[in-house]
């Protein structure tokens, strides 16, 4: 039996019995965060040996395997232990953690890495374009938003474009797809789910999210690397679309919808393009009104570092 589906059964049996309350709409914490970031979710099965083990807000992936399992995102520093309670729930021990790798070097996503690191003695996997940023814990990048900060990581091994994880018969091939960040990875690996293959898909994030497009010192191809992913998101096969904020595929809605009976929540081809197409319309608008701003003002309005997203 394998390991994903015979290991403590029961926990995650019981797990999936309990319905997912309706996600919360975007509420600020004190911090200006949303108070969605650090709250729990009850941790699940998505498909084939991939969990979502997560908060409400933010995304953490758990992928299984006999060999050992790779936990992909740490969200914020504070939800390390959230993670690894979810790790738990379902059954799993955190010392099979073997692997961790990572969207994207900001807080909200990178923020848990170095204390799931040190809590699981895994190996810590990123790409050159974001090493830096990693190990530092500074966003690497002129943003309006300003600099951003989280607990530094140790990069143990950089991935390249196209190399595949392999772990105990899970492959997971590694896709580079910056503008976001330097390093942004796009994580791609094939399942079984009902006796079908299907290609699961965990994007980068594609937002602006205060990235100045025009006249970035710190990451000058900034605009040119954006141009390059959306047309690289919108040429790959995806099967089902698991996104590091999970409203953006409507992870948790299509949760719910599983536990209401619908066996094929998750699949949705054709979502991964939907999503890059809307992302390059803001991407455009954005860079006509950072054009404009610069054509009226002779100048540009930047900071080092920047905002998760």
């Amino acid at each position: 039996m394998n390991r994903h589906y015979g290991r403590r059964a029961l926990g995650r049996v019981l797990g999936g019995l309990v319905a997912l309350a309706a996600v919360t709409p975007t509420v600020a914490a004190p911090n200006g965060r949303p108070a969605a970031w650090t709250q729990a979710v009850e941790p699940f099965r998505i498909v084939g040996n991939v969990y979502y083990v997560g908060s409400r807000g933010l995304a953490s992936y758990l992928i299984v395997s006999p060999a050992g399992d790779i936990l992909l995102d740490g969200t914020l520093a504070e939800n390390a232990p959230l993670i690894e309670r979810n790790i738990a729930r379902l059954g799993f021990r955190l010392g099979d953690v073997k692997v961790l790798v990572n969207s994207h070097a900001h807080s909200d996503h990178a923020g848990g890495l170095a204390r799931l690191k040190q809590d699981t003695g895994a190996v810590m996997l990123a790409s050159q374009g974001d090493r830096w940023s990693l190990e530092h814990g500074r966003h690497l990048g002129d943003n309006v938003f300003g600099a951003g900060s989280f607990p530094p990581v140790k990069v143990d091994r950089v991935v390249k474009d196209g190399e595949a994880i392999r772990l105990g018969g899970t492959v997971l091939t590694a896709y580079l797809t910056p503008g976001h960040t330097p390093g942004c990875t796009t994580w791609s690996l094939p399942v079984s789910e009902a006796g079908r293959r299907l290609q699961v898909v965990i994007p980068c994030s594609m937002t602006v999210a205060g990235n100045v497009l025009v006249g970035n010192r710190a990451y000058p191809n900034v605009a040119t690397d954006y141009r390059s992913s959306f047309a690289r998101w919108k040429a790959m096969k995806a099967d089902v679309v698991l996104t590091n904020h999970p409203e953006v595929a409507d992870v948790l809605g299509r949760r719910r919808r599983q536990l209401a009976g619908q066996p094929n929540a998750f699949v949705s081809r054709g979502e991964l393009q939907r999503i890059a197409v809307a992302a390059q319309a803001d991407f455009d608008r954005e860079m006509a009104k950072q054009v404009g701003a610069k054509l009226r003002t002779g100048g540009s309005q930047t900071a080092k570092g920047g905002r998760g997203g």
